[in-house]
């Protein structure tokens, strides 16, 4: 019995953590490619639905890069043969960004990413050096170890939002908000 409360309790503190930013317009932030190519969000996205995966630590970045593979055959990835015309019109993008003394390894992590990550996914990655305090709030980053997801809606506003490793109930989720 003590289990099942600890479940639910983290179960409803993750809603609920999620919930409160559901509505909000997404916050102004500057990104850029690995070619150093600026995209301003959500600026940039308006007129079609964006999924966005931010993480702002180390830690949380085996949890931002499990949701990579899955994303990619569902939202990136362009379909052959009799599902061609089912694919989904969504921008997407993973974030880290960099903060603080970690706003230097920019450079390198950029680097990093051109030698390790898919060149088909690569285009999908942006980065954010500058100050967190602003995102923290207006998108209750409370959570430092874990990377944080929302869909926005064609105006930029925040129509969906859950964090942590990818899951597939989380995907589904991600889904039905975009259908």
């Amino acid at each position: 019995m003590k289990k099942l409360m600890v479940l639910t309790f983290g179960i409803f503190l993750s809603l609920s953590t999620t919930a409160q930013v559901t509505g909000k317009m997404f916050p102004v932030m500057e990104a850029e490619t690995v070619e150093d190519k600026k995209i301003n969000l959500p600026q940039d996205t308006k007129g079609k639905y964006t999924l966005l995966g931010l993480a702002y630590s180390k830690k949380s970045e085996d949890d931002l890069n499990s949701w990579f593979q899955p994303v990619f055959e569902k939202y990136i990835q362009k379909t052959k043969g009799l599902m061609s015309g089912f694919g989904y019109d969504v921008n997407v993008y993973f974030i880290p960004m960099f903060t603080g003394i970690n706003a230097a390894a920019t450079g390198t992590a950029k680097r990093k990413a051109l030698k390790n990550i898919d060149p088909q996914l690569l285009p999908y990655v942006l980065f954010y050096k500058g100050e967190l305090k602003t995102y923290k709030e207006s998108l209750e980053f409370d959570k430092k170890d874990v990377p944080y997801f929302f869909v926005l809606d064609p105006a930029g506003k925040i129509v969906h939002a859950t964090l942590g490793k990818y899951s597939e109930d989380k995907m589904d989720e991600i889904e039905n908000v975009i259908e």
